[in-house]
């Protein structure tokens, strides 16, 4: 059993009955008053984002789930496609409000680990940090570097993120996926 104070981002646990993960929790204390840990969590059956305040007597179930690496094989009218890694055969298929802002990063035959629940898969956790090669870029401009300026790229996944200037097309860069923010040049083209 999960305690009030056990609610961190990336606990999954049951409530109402349906898997939930906590994306932020912070405790707060108020003048004469019980604390209460506010939580914002999303249902990790529906995608729904949920708001909601636990006090310090409630008791949570924690989630018994299950993570499998399986193959992301294509997407067609917002439906995306996996099949287990090990059974190409067993195919499953998530809708694009499910998955979120995870699709933007997903790539034909990448691995990825799937979240089994009651004999399901429910979701789909993407690494945090991925290299992604810059399929297109504008060229920075002699002298714009000097103020730390910023540009567009596209992904070759279709991805659009800000860049420092001296990044160029055919660069291999590392994003965090979680913020969908440029960390480092990995391989200059």
């Amino acid at each position: 059993m999960l305690d009030y104070n056990d609610l961190r981002s990336g606990i999954v646990f049951i409530y109402n009955g349906q898997p939930y993960e906590v994306l932020d929790s912070n405790p707060l204390k108020m003048q004469q008053r019980r604390p209460v840990m506010q939580t914002r969590m999303k249902n990790l059956l529906t995608g729904a984002v949920l708001q909601q305040n636990f006090h310090q007597s409630e008791k949570f179930e924690e989630a018994d789930i299950e993570k499998r690496k399986v193959k992301f094989l294509y997407a067609n009218r917002g439906e995306f496609w996996f099949c287990q890694e090990n059974d190409p055969s067993k195919r499953f298929t998530f809708k694009e409000e499910l998955l979120g802002n995870k699709i933007k990063y997903l790539k034909s035959n990448m691995l990825v680990d799937a979240l089994y629940w009651n004999e399901k898969y429910i979701s789909v956790s993407m690494p945090i940090k991925m290299d992604l090669r810059v399929s297109e870029a504008a060229p920075g401009l002699k002298g714009d570097s000097a103020t730390g300026s910023t540009k567009a790229i596209k992904l070759e996944t279709g991805a659009y993120i800000n860049v420092p200037l001296f990044i160029n097309e055919g660069d291999i860069i590392r994003v965090n996926t979680e913020t969908d923010e440029y960390v480092e040049r990995i391989e200059k083209a």
